[in-house]
């Protein structure tokens, strides 16, 4: 199953500048194990040492917080649309 995935500025440089990519995956687990197949040191990014979703990293299936979903566990289908968003946090 063909998913894309929008991959957001700060990481473009892994991607070597590829605003999307796109992976075969039936969950979000199989597609971050895929993105870091492709782009080494990739799934750090994502991940911590448990691996669980960093918490300063959202990630959102077809317009949709997989935190609300089943995390790492949200089952994918082709056409899906995966977007990775890091927190900002700041301002006044």
């Amino acid at each position: 199953m063909s998913v894309v995935v929008r991959i957001p500025t700060p990481l473009r440089r892994m991607t070597n500048g590829q605003d999307k990519v796109e992976v075969q995956s039936g969950d979000l687990g199989a597609m971050v194990n895929e993105l870091e197949g492709a782009f080494p040191g990739f799934k750090e990014r994502l991940l911590d040492e448990n691996g669980e979703l960093r918490y300063f990293v959202n990630i959102y299936l077809n317009g949709e917080d997989v935190r609300f979903l089943d995390g790492l566990d949200t089952a994918t289908t082709s056409g899906d649309e995966v977007s990775i968003v890091p927190a900002v946090a700041g301002g006044r």
